[in-house]
């Protein structure tokens, strides 16, 4: 049993999804840098020097009643409150993220599809036989082919 697992953990694919899941959870933590300590603070000034991770609707107040400042402080009191910025700020961690990948995989798809070779061969639309790309007769069924 150790043996197979061995060879199963060592086999390219795993590794390969293994170093990508670890690969990416070092780019999710940088995303959310990003977006929580580059791209939220100019967009929160903005509108009004807004903390996005302030937006809240208190469902229910805590131990001391509200209204309260920042979400820390509703949290702090043990306040239930819906957190939409926090949300929101997750929301757009997701498309950065998203949006990386897609940009990762077309990539990868262009790369591919250069590196696959030019046919050398096509098939008769009259007999459906393979024959030679540059053929204008077939020479199987003696058709035609044009250019």
């Amino acid at each position: 049993m150790l043996k197979e697992f061995k060879e199963f953990a060592l086999r390219g694919n795993v590794v390969d999804m293994a170093t990508g899941i670890i690969i990416g959870g070092a780019f999710g933590t940088i995303v959310k840098s990003l977006v929580e300590d580059v791209i939220m603070p100019p967009l929160g000034l903005l509108v009004g020097g807004v903390d996005f991770t302030n937006f809240f609707l208190v469902l229910k107040e805590g131990k001391t009643p509200g209204p309260y400042a920042a979400l820390a402080d509703a949290k702090a009191a043990g306040a239930v409150s819906i957190n939409y910025g926090v949300f929101l700020t997750a929301t757009l961690s997701f498309i950065i993220v998203a949006f990386a990948v897609f940009m990762l995989v077309k990539g990868m798809n262009t790369l591919h599809r250069k590196k696959q070779a030019a046919p050398t061969t096509k098939e008769c639309r009259f007999c459906t036989t393979s024959i030679p790309i540059k053929a204008v007769k077939c020479p199987n069924c003696t058709s035609e082919l044009g250019a």
